[in-house]
């Protein structure tokens, strides 16, 4: 009997403890539903001078209509520089970037190895060749990007508010290519919509997601450079802004397209470091968080709110699953009625936990691809198809959680190949609320 309350008692503080953790999230989620609608961003008193930062290893097949998509803004092209950092290349990307009009530099080094290291060497070539305040700010992008005309021009209403860093829309070239990028992308809508927005109405700090982003030239100036070089930089700079007191801003009408990867073996590489990234910031930021969820005077909800995003949640659930799995085990085979009752009541628990987290991502996934039906590049039967196994997408990141544990991670080339003509992503794209 004694051990049937315990099995209940625990399964049930587990319910407890993730339900108010992460019950903020279900006010973002209200909130991107009822305020649908996105208010049009006043014209910016001032257009400023900004550029373009491209990181590219080995893009040669795609980093042109990047690069042809920025040079079609609607901006004007003298308030725009495109910089390229062709990194450790072994292909022509630094000659296909020259070619497309983008001033590029060449990096070669084996030891320092990722986007962080590039990244600050990009920005101290331009400091000696263009002097320090040659620009108000830079927008960050991968090579396998395709940008919005519109982009730039919404992005500078944005830091006209006074933002110093703001990320923006991310969509993807490739929604209905399998089950794996539909997976990718329906999580970066749902960040978008259910997240950053939500967030920003809030007047909460945004997140900045891999590509797509802002950093003016002060943020630059303070933090010397860019000194973040984690697995996952862009959420170990979100949190520093955070702890620093710094508000990421979010512009919904500043839309990148993004390619995610087609192949298993490719994503599992991706999400891998993604994981062992998230492990590094948690261990180096969580402390801090925690500070500032007392301590800081206009951003303890944001210290709150990205501690979770950090914190190794999945844990808790396969803590469940294991638990109730190894509680099942253990009395399998005992002929006592207590031990079967036992049994019945975690073989229930167990289930119950596998049906909500297929039926909750199955609402959640639903719920994105509702609301942004317009902006997803897909036919309604792949829009309808892909959100059933959204779920088994997800489900995916349980191993490759346990197995970053372990295993040491360094960065590793993503492969892109989906050339996407910049007229055929921009046309609709602003049609979405």
């Amino acid at each position: 009997m004694e051990t049937l309350r315990f099995v209940i008692k625990v399964n049930m503080a587990i319910v407890v403890l993730m339900t108010v953790a992460y019950l903020y999230q279900y006010l973002y989620t209200i909130i991107g539903l009822v305020f649908r609608k996105v208010r049009p961003e006043k014209e910016a008193f001032q257009l400023h001078k900004f550029a373009t930062l491209i990181c590219a290893r080995n893009e040669e097949g795609v980093i042109g209509e990047l690069i042809d998509s920025l040079k079609k803004q609607n901006y004007p092209s003298d308030l725009l520089d495109i910089y390229v950092l062709a990194d450790n290349c072994t292909d022509s990307t630094a000659r296909t970037a020259r070619e497309a009009g983008a001033i590029v530099y060449e990096r070669y080094n084996k030891k320092q190895v990722g986007k962080g290291y590039a990244l600050d060497n990009l920005l101290s070539k331009i400091k000696e060749d263009k002097g320090q305040d040659a620009y108000d700010g830079y927008f960050i992008f991968d090579a396998d990007n395709i940008v919005d005309p519109n982009f730039v021009t919404e992005m500078n209403k944005t830091y006209e508010k006074g933002y110093e860093v703001i990320t923006c829309y991310r969509n993807s070239k490739n929604f209905s290519a399998n089950w794996i990028t539909a997976g990718y992308s329906i999580w970066f809508l749902r960040e978008a919509r259910f997240l950053n927005y939500p967030r920003m109405l809030l007047g909460n700090s945004c997140a900045v997601s891999g590509t797509g982003f802002f950093v003016s030239q002060r943020m630059i100036d303070e933090n010397s450079g860019w000194p973040f070089h984690l697995l996952t930089e862009d959420i170990q700079f979100s949190v520093n802004c955070v702890i620093n007191g710094h508000k990421i801003g979010y512009c919904d009408s500043a839309i990148v397209y993004d390619e995610q990867p087609t192949s298993f073996s490719q994503s599992w590489s991706q999400r891998l470091r993604w994981a062992k990234g998230f492990f590094q910031v948690n261990k180096k930021y969580a402390l801090g968080l925690v500070k500032g969820i007392f301590t800081s005077p206009n951003a303890k909800m944001s210290c709150y709110d990205f501690l979770m995003t950090v914190a190794p949640c999945v844990f808790l659930a396969v803590f469940a699953i294991v638990f109730n799995v190894l509680m099942l085990l253990g009395v399998a085979f005992q002929p006592h009625f207590w031990m079967h009752l036992i049994a019945i009541q975690t073989s229930r628990y167990l289930a119950l936990a596998i049906v909500n987290f297929y039926i909750g991502l199955v609402i959640y996934g639903a719920l994105t691809v509702a609301c942004e039906w317009k902006r997803i590049k897909a036919t309604s039967w792949q829009k309808v198809r892909y959100i059933w196994v959204f779920p088994i997408f997800m489900a995916t990141y349980i191993p490759i959680t346990f197995v970053a544990l372990k295993r040491n991670v360094s960065w590793t080339h993503i492969e892109h190949n989906s050339v996407s003509k910049f007229d055929t992503l921009a046309t609709g794209s602003q049609s979405g609320h």
